[in-house]
């Protein structure tokens, strides 16, 4: 069993956005990145994605709707739902998502 240190490893990296694959459970892949105060064009995925904040804040848009992820909250974006990132965000960002056209993906 590996122990991984998300702060430490999202600091480590060398770009804001970029994420580094942590590991795979089943279908689904687990990230982790180091946001930064830039947006991020809108997106969609074909598969849910669960997004949960570990320090800072996300700042999304989506459905054209504001949205504010804090620390130690997470929020499940639906397969199809169109999201951006809004100006603002910081912190410590771990992605659990489907693989694009895996087996449970819409």
């Amino acid at each position: 069993m590996t122990v991984i240190d998300l702060n430490d490893t999202a600091a480590a990296l060398p770009d804001a956005w970029r994420s580094r694959v942590l590991g795979r459970v089943g279908p689904a892949c687990l990230k982790v990145l180091r946001m930064s105060e830039l947006p991020l064009e809108e997106e969609s995925h074909d598969a849910p994605e669960a997004l949960l904040v570990l320090d800072g804040r996300l700042e999304l848009d989506v459905n054209g709707q504001a949205v504010t992820i804090g620390a130690g909250e997470l929020r499940i974006v639906p397969a199809g739902v169109r999201h951006a990132v809004r100006p603002g965000s910081r912190g410590v960002l771990v992605i659990v998502e489907l693989e694009e056209g895996g087996p449970d993906a819409a």
